[in-house]
């Protein structure tokens, strides 16, 4: 009976020990951070967006050490160069040890992130590996490098329309775009009615009349611009093609009464038939009947001037675009929309 007993508290303690022992191997404890190994500090990314669909880099880290053989989380984080982290932004998570970026996907991060356009930009790069997911989770940090990249925007600079048809407000008023970044030859369609100005942003991208450039007429109402001057003013509400130059402080404001025109329409090719401006929704809309197999445009003041059609016929507007053909005789709302400058829309729904 003893030696049953001595046994068993034999094969107990045994038992005991082992417990204890692989208790002590699975703690994890912080041995060494991971590793970046590519792409090497001051490597130069010049993100273009015909090329967003292609890689921008490729990172590639050793694994951190945890003292135990169990996966970690990978986040990659990126900071303004010398920040020392105060603001990271997560950059991507994986259990792998690389991890590529489009460019598409890290010109959206730094995009996102405040870095400017076209302007070459120093950023540090380290992975934080994580083990667990609670509060106390255990965290290394790798290596810093330094990548210099230049980030780009498809958005094109704008200047605000403030003025008496909108209560005098940048931040909400209509705007006006220049054909590309880096030019100063602003225009687009405004609804106006009375005084109003031209305010651009600030550094930040804010419209605000004590933070921005805030432009006006010379005071000759000849269609010279100057820092700070008077109002301009549209004596008749409606519709106006703006446009402005920043660089040779120009501007000019067209009246433009919009229809459709074409054989399609009642007017055939000889003559307009108006669209209506829609003040809840601001845009132009008219509901006509309209002939099938035939085709049609968009144009101003009953003229040739300024006229409209439909390249791809996808909805979307060019400047003395192709014919938009009308699959069906029936009655159709038209809707033409000139809220976002330079991208102008328009709609054919048959009722």
């Amino acid at each position: 009976m003893k030696n049953i007993l001595r046994s068993s508290i034999f094969a107990f303690l045994l038992i005991a020990l082992g417990s204890c022992e692989n208790d002590i191997e699975a703690v994890a404890t912080p041995q060494s951070g991971a590793k970046l190994l590519t792409p090497a500090t001051g490597t130069e990314l010049v993100l273009l967006q015909s090329k967003e669909d292609e890689i921008a880099t490729t990172l590639v880290w050793d694994y951190s050490d945890f003292g135990i053989e169990t996966a970690a989380t990978y986040t990659v984080e990126i900071a303004k160069a010398g920040t020392d982290f105060a603001a990271p932004i997560a950059a991507g998570t994986t259990t792998n040890r690389f991890l590529s970026w489009s460019v598409k996907e890290l010109n959206g991060v730094l995009s996102a992130n405040g870095f400017k356009p076209f302007v070459q930009s120093s950023i540090d790069i380290r992975i934080v590996a994580q083990l667990g997911t609670a509060a106390n989770a255990l965290k290394q940090y790798s290596n810093v490098i330094t990548l210099k990249v230049t980030v780009y925007t498809s958005e094109l600079p704008q200047l605000a329309i403030p003025g008496n048809h909108q209560e005098w407000k940048p931040t909400t008023a209509p705007r006006i775009a220049s054909s590309a970044f880096g030019k100063t030859d602003y225009e687009g369609y405004v609804w106006l009615d009375g005084g109003h100005k031209i305010v651009g942003p600030d550094a930040n991208g804010v419209y605000d009349w004590d933070k921005g450039p805030d432009y006006g007429d010379d005071g000759s109402n000849t269609g010279k611009l100057i820092v700070k001057g008077g109002d301009l003013n549209a004596t008749t509400a409606g519709y106006y093609l703006v446009k402005a130059d920043t660089d040779k402080l120009t501007y000019s404001e067209t009246f433009t009464n919009w229809g459709i025109i074409g054989d399609a329409t009642p007017g055939a090719w000889d003559n307009s038939t108006a669209m209506n401006y829609d003040a809840t929704a601001k845009v132009l809309k008219i509901t006509v009947d309209l002939v099938g197999g035939k085709e049609m445009k968009i144009r101003a003041n009953n003229a040739w001037d300024i006229n409209f059609g439909d390249d791809g016929a996808d909805g979307k507007l060019e400047a003395g675009g192709a014919n938009i053909k009308v699959a069906a005789s029936g009655n159709y709302t038209i809707v033409l929309d000139f809220n976002k400058p330079r991208e102008y829309k328009y709609s054919i729904t048959k009722n």
